[in-house]
């Protein structure tokens, strides 16, 4: 990495730990009690706590997934293997859709739950948890090959 951009990001990281510890500073000096009793304190020092972790969380996001992309570019042969995966997926959830069922979801005596009713909700629903159902098969399968070639070994 170069060295100047080395430096930016220690000083950037630095200041984000300053802010943090600032922050915990004055919670630590507010104290638990007067924080959870009085909203003026809540206002004037968890909301801009919980606003700066918001901001961090968002940039890295963004940062995380321009760098995931420019380095995609830059590699063809990664990126070919990538979008394969994602085609395998996506073939995946249709196998999933196509399974799943759009009926209300009931308790054990029949009764239909509360905004349980049949239509797309209830489909996409049993969409997740059979999408989740095969890719956990998968990877109990592939652990399981990995497991007996170490034994073979």
């Amino acid at each position: 990495m170069n060295k100047n951009l080395s430096k930016i990001l220690t000083l950037i990281a630095g200041l984000i730990g300053a802010i943090g510890f600032v922050f915990f500073i004055r919670v630590i000096m507010a104290g638990d009690d007067a924080i959870e009793n009085d909203a003026a304190i809540q206002a004037s020092i968890v909301s801009p706590f919980v606003l700066f972790a918001e901001v961090v969380l968002i940039a890295t996001a963004i940062i995380a997934v321009i760098f995931s992309v420019v380095n995609l570019l830059k590699n063809p042969q990664v990126l070919k293997r990538s979008l394969i995966a994602v085609g395998v997926l996506i073939v995946f959830l249709v196998i999933a859709y196509s399974i799943s069922s759009d009926a209300a979801v009931t308790d054990t005596v029949g009764k239909v739950l509360e905004d349980g009713e049949a239509g797309s909700v209830s489909k996409w629903v049993s969409t997740g948890i059979n999408f989740s159902a095969i890719l956990g098969i998968i990877g109990f399968g592939a652990f399981f090959i990995d497991f007996v070639r170490s034994l073979v070994k």
